[in-house]
């Protein structure tokens, strides 16, 4: 395979290009996200016969697990398309989730008017976690002056605490998330990167920030692996998986069905999003993300080539809107025009250039090692009759 050219490149497949500083192309000027995007399908996207037989069994275990309490699942809820979708799913397959949504003070008119829409339609229980604003808003802040290219890792790494804490508060083994592989496998990790990395994300609030995260929901690297997967036995089920999703027909469906309301671009469910996704990303770090959102939908057949360089001859988000979104966004996080220019002048920096757990492959190993102990011991505690079976 080829190494990243200096030169501009585009692949001939679907639209990702050389801004992504890690991409390469084969001798067909196929790119490595394609040639992931083939092999990820191959093995973990299941279709026809085969995706009914898993969904069946998957869906069976959790009704059995769950047939004592209220709910048998946990269902992330923000409006958007992915979550609602798996909200309107969920139901359809006889579960009996247990919406959670994180309030994270941006949401949209679209995103409210969504999440009412499913719960009144659907007969669905919801949950919301309102976060603490001021402390919320000074890590926000930190992300910004980090200049790392994923200002929206805050947000996202307390949707899977609190979704975490809220399964463990009612005893519910299974969170079914809408993250999936058709519309999202292709965005480069130069691009996005520390999601579940807690010590990114307190190291980032250690140099940039001016607040302690007192209230803030997170979770550690053991917590993930060993206290939520291998002690609590808490799965995370993509469902989307498992079905034959087409987000142009979930969107139609659901227009129709729950009276859902279109935003416009992936995740434009939050006012913060649309902003760094359709404005700071591409003018300060020259990424458009709907690339790899585009790039998705041409190789699941959702979208040709040719509609998808169309799409991206227009703006990520109109002139107009853009004003609107930096003035709001730098009065809600109370910046004034000084610092809203120096976050945009800032010299674009790494996730690597910051502490965190993906640094650290010692701790990967010795994570691996007290597993592996974890389970000896267990094997031999039932063995002998020390523990349950």
């Amino acid at each position: 395979m080829a190494g990243l050219s200096s030169q501009y490149r585009i692949c001939s497949r679907c639209v990702m290009d050389s801004s992504d500083p890690n991409i390469s192309f084969d001798e067909r000027g196929v790119c490595n996200h394609c040639q992931k995007y083939d092999e990820i399908l191959a093995t973990l996207v299941y279709r026809g016969a085969e995706a009914e037989a898993r969904l069946d069994v998957i869906l069976d275990e959790i009704k059995k697990n769950g047939s004592s309490s209220r709910y048998d699942c946990i269902i992330g809820l923000s409006g958007g398309v992915d979550s609602t979708y798996v909200a309107y799913k969920v139901k359809q397959l006889g579960l009996r989730p247990l919406a959670v949504h994180l309030d994270n003070g941006w949401n949209s008119e679209a995103a409210v008017h969504n999440i009412e829409s499913v719960i009144r339609t659907l007969d669905i229980d919801l949950h919301t976690e309102v976060l603490d604003w001021e402390e919320f808003r000074h890590l926000q802040i930190a992300f910004l002056r980090a200049s790392t290219p994923d200002s929206e890792i805050p947000t996202d790494h307390a949707i899977m605490a609190t979704l975490y804490k809220i399964a463990i508060k009612h005893r519910v083994n299974y969170i079914i998330s809408g993250s999936n592989y058709v519309t999202e496998l292709m965005v480069p990790s130069a691009w996005s990167n520390g999601h579940s990395d807690w010590k990114y994300i307190w190291s980032i609030n250690r140099e940039f920030g001016t607040r302690r995260l007192k209230t803030y929901p997170h979770y550690t690297y053991w917590k993930l692996k060993i206290e939520y997967a291998y002690l609590r036995g808490i799965r995370d089920i993509q469902i989307l998986n498992y079905i034959d999703y087409d987000k142009h027909l979930a969107i139609e469906e659901m227009e129709k069905r729950i009276g859902w309301r279109n935003y416009g671009g992936k995740h434009y469910e939050s006012i913060y999003t649309r902003f760094y996704q359709g404005y700071l990303l591409p003018i300060k770090f020259g990424y458009d993300k709907r690339r790899s959102h585009l790039s998705c939908l041409i190789n699941s057949g959702h979208l040709t080539r040719d509609q998808a360089l169309a799409e991206l001859q227009r703006p990520p988000l109109d002139e107009e809107q853009a004003k609107e979104d930096c003035a709001f966004v730098q009065k809600k996080l109370g910046l004034s025009e000084e610092e809203f220019q120096t976050i945009l002048h800032t010299p674009p920096r790494r996730f690597q250039d910051y502490p965190s757990y993906d640094k650290s492959q010692r701790e990967d190993l010795l994570w691996r090692l007290a597993l592996k102990a974890m389970m000896t011991a267990r094997s031999i505690g039932r063995a002998t009759g020390l523990l349950a079976t």
